[in-house]
């Protein structure tokens, strides 16, 4: 009798909607590296200059590295995964709504975000308003 051979299931190859986008935009922005650093990687504050996201309810003080949560940008969900965290820099690994990365990188007085990923989203448009957003809130404007 011949063995037959073992029958492996291959997953149906996943289709990422969207097409691929890459942005990266650096800004001045009136405010210390301190406070840049804690503006992005403390959910207190990120949430409120990060507008138009919902975010989970349980976030921890600070973004540690392998952190999972998912935002909401209306009916579309974000999966990010904390991948990289220092005293400069965060990196952000994203699904569903996203797929890519998006990286943050400061200093004193500036702030550089670096997006790639494929999406139906206008990627270019968000981070744009993002940094915006952050710009005002450090300078006060945004409370």
């Amino acid at each position: 009798m011949i063995n037959p051979l073992p029958i492996t299931h291959y997953p149906l190859p996943i289709t990422m909607l969207g097409t691929f986008q890459q942005s990266q935009i650096r800004i001045e922005i009136p405010a210390s590296a301190d406070a840049i650093h804690d503006s992005i990687l403390h959910p207190v504050q990120l949430k409120k200059w990060l507008l138009g996201q919902n975010f989970p309810p349980e976030m921890p003080t600070e973004l540690p590295p392998g952190f999972e949560f998912t935002t909401w940008t209306g009916p579309v969900s974000i999966h990010h995964r904390v991948d990289v965290v220092k005293p400069n820099c965060l990196r952000l690994l994203l699904s569903g709504g996203i797929d890519g990365f998006h990286e943050w990188y400061w200093g004193e007085g500036w702030v550089q975000s670096r997006l790639e990923g494929v999406s139906m989203l206008p990627l270019n448009l968000g981070q744009s308003l993002s940094l915006f957003s952050l710009r005002q809130f450090l300078s006060g404007i945004r409370n």
